[in-house]
């Protein structure tokens, strides 16, 4: 029933995470629209009914993110906060941990993305990589105690090609600028203006061809190390 699926703003005493891809499946009623009290397979299944996002695509960041609480099989969305776990410096929508709000949106931020592949109406892969080599260096020269390991670069590369096959083309990583505007901004999916859950399951072998080019042109490099981890079998 479409209806049960409708977006709505979160109340006061609902919580939200610094991830608009899990905002967005609350604010719909995917998720619980509370974020509260969610189990790895209830994300999955949300991922999966609502943005057709395979569970092998995500499953590591939920593993992960059952480390946020205190719970040993649920967590709350806003305790995804949690700095260095899966959220990470030079976000492309929220502020860096040592310089402030880490978990709300953050339109000055964000305006690094909203200008990026100019002259047409669609980012891809080459603009997406471009945005995070620029978000890091304006984290790098702005936050004295960054946080720059592979495993952040890793999860950055994820969400960026996360966001342009969810709204727009899996096979492609081409995506409306509208589109990915409005699910940045409003945690909403942008049916009214023409948005339609992909046709093409998400999966870690689409993601990857689209990935490489994101890391390619990220032109990435450490800036400190991380221990090596253990992320499944």
């Amino acid at each position: 029933d479409q209806d049960d699926h409708e977006w709505r703003a979160p109340t006061a005493t609902d919580v939200r995470s610094p991830c608009p891809g899990l905002n967005t499946l609350a604010n719909h009623g995917y998720l619980p629209r509370n974020g509260k009290n969610l189990s790895i397979p209830m994300m999955l299944d949300a991922a999966l009914e609502g943005f057709n996002v395979g569970p092998d695509a995500i499953i590591q960041a939920a593993k992960f993110g059952l480390l946020s609480g205190d719970a040993p099989t649920t967590l709350d969305l806003n305790a995804l906060a949690l700095h260095n776990l899966i959220e990470h410096d030079a976000s492309l929508s929220r502020g860096d941990f040592a310089l402030g709000d880490n978990l709300h949106f953050n339109e000055t931020i964000f305006t690094t993305l909203v200008n990026s592949n100019p002259g047409v109406d669609y980012y891809n892969a080459s603009s997406a990589g471009m945005v995070q080599d620029q978000r890091l260096a304006i984290s790098l020269a702005t936050n004295p105690n960054i946080t720059n390991t592979g495993k952040e670069f890793d999860v950055r590369t994820r969400e960026s090609g996360l966001y342009l096959s969810v709204m727009g083309n899996p096979l492609t990583g081409v995506a409306p600028k509208k589109f990915v505007q409005i699910f940045f901004r409003e945690e909403r999916m942008p049916i009214a203006e023409g948005w339609k859950r992909p046709d093409v399951t998400i999966t870690a072998n689409t993601l990857d061809p689209i990935q490489n080019i994101i890391f390619f042109l990220s032109n990435w490099t450490a800036t400190q190390q991380c221990e090596d981890l253990v992320l499944g079998p």
